[in-house]
């Protein structure tokens, strides 16, 4: 089987003006809620016409990428680093290495002191948006929507921690009751390139119609791992330090201790677990985050993977959609059937032998 007809838009990054369309070959795609995104892939280079325009072209750190495949856009980031090969028959290529869109705010500071009382934390979180593209040279024209959580927050960013944007972001979703975040991309009814910021409380919610996923049938592979590695019954979270007086010994802020006796009764270990928030300086936020990473370290954690080919339904556009799994064999002898959540997605070029293949990652309920 061929691969499939990708391609990539090199853009300028501050303005996505147009610069070339050139394609790629190797393509290896990664999409996530809540992880940054990536794509590798080489660009051959065999001529001195496509050396000139590549070149011309493939700036790292000043690139925007789109990924096309046929003629939806399946991707979009920034370029990162660039390898130009050459392989012992001389053929040529250059490698590039590229961040989706959030891997910008990973690289932005906050220098100026933020408050925020008793506001919509998704409004928090498009101010920090509007503080990154309100600078000179920061505007990527990513988008976003007026959704509200209804969960409001009081929040104080000082200048004096140089924290990143994307990093406030995290710490912001990931307290109690929070939200998830990543910036999308495709192309709207008129067919121009959109960068979106997409919140959701308190998870990312997208499409309307089930897609129902067998095996044996359209999922070629699986994989179920389950991993206690992670797992705590008990937690305590540190804070920022509580004394003024630099004469005087210092202490860290400190969590309520949290212990699920119930899972301890039912026979499981005690198993510790911490969290460090290094610039919450009040008790009620402190107490808030270790909840949260409580709760989310109290069951193993289990991530099933799906292979299946890509096309059709299964495309970046599923992240946040439920599809329905069913599978028949020796370990569930009497089917699987059940609904997850599609949290990740990963698309591997083809190899020898082999067609190009999607993984979904999904999320058990």
């Amino acid at each position: 089987m061929s691969s499939a007809p990708y391609r990539i838009l090199l853009c300028d990054l501050r303005s996505d003006r147009l610069l070339d369309a050139l394609p790629v070959h190797g393509v290896s795609i990664d999409d996530y809620i809540g992880k940054t995104g990536s794509m590798r892939g080489t660009v051959p280079i065999p001529n001195r016409q496509i050396a000139d325009r590549a070149r011309r072209a493939l700036v790292p750190g000043r690139t925007g990428v789109w990924v096309e495949r046929g003629r939806d856009i399946w991707w979009g980031g920034i370029l990162w680093t660039l390898n130009l090969a050459s392989d012992a028959r001389g053929f040529l290529g250059a490698q590039i290495q590229c961040g989706g869109w959030e891997s910008y705010l990973y690289r932005r500071l906050l220098l100026d002191t933020l408050t925020a009382e008793q506001v919509d934390q998704l409004d928090i979180a498009r101010g920090l948006l509007d503080y990154v593209q309100n600078t000179p040279g920061g505007d990527l024209a990513i988008t976003y929507d007026d959704t509200l959580s209804g969960v409001l927050r009081d929040r104080t960013y000082l200048r004096y921690d140089l924290p990143t944007v994307g990093d406030l972001l995290d710490q912001l979703a990931a307290t109690e009751n929070g939200f998830e975040w990543r910036i999308a991309s495709y192309r709207d009814g008129d067919g121009r390139r959109v960068k979106r910021l997409q919140l959701g409380h308190p998870v990312i919610r997208t499409g309307t119609s089930e897609i129902v996923l067998d095996h044996p049938g359209p999922v070629l592979s699986y994989s179920w791992p389950t991993d206690a590695t992670q797992k705590a019954n008990a937690w305590q979270s540190r804070g920022s330090s509580v004394n003024t007086n630099q004469a005087a010994e210092s202490f860290p802020l400190m969590s309520t201790l949290l212990v699920d006796d119930a899972d301890i009764d039912a026979g499981w270990p005690r198993l510790d677990g911490t969290s460090d928030y290094t610039t919450v300086e009040q008790q009620a936020t402190l107490d808030a985050h270790a909840r949260a990473d409580w709760n989310a370290s109290r069951a193993p954690v289990t991530i099933p993977e799906v292979e299946v080919m890509p096309g059709g339904n299964v495309s970046p556009a599923l992240l946040g959609a439920t599809v329905r799994l069913r599978i028949r064999d020796l370990w569930w002898p009497d089917t699987l059937d059940a609904r997850y959540r599609v949290v990740g997605l990963s698309i591997q070029p083809p190899e020898r032998g082999r067609p190009e293949t999607a993984r979904l990652y999904l999320e058990v309920p």
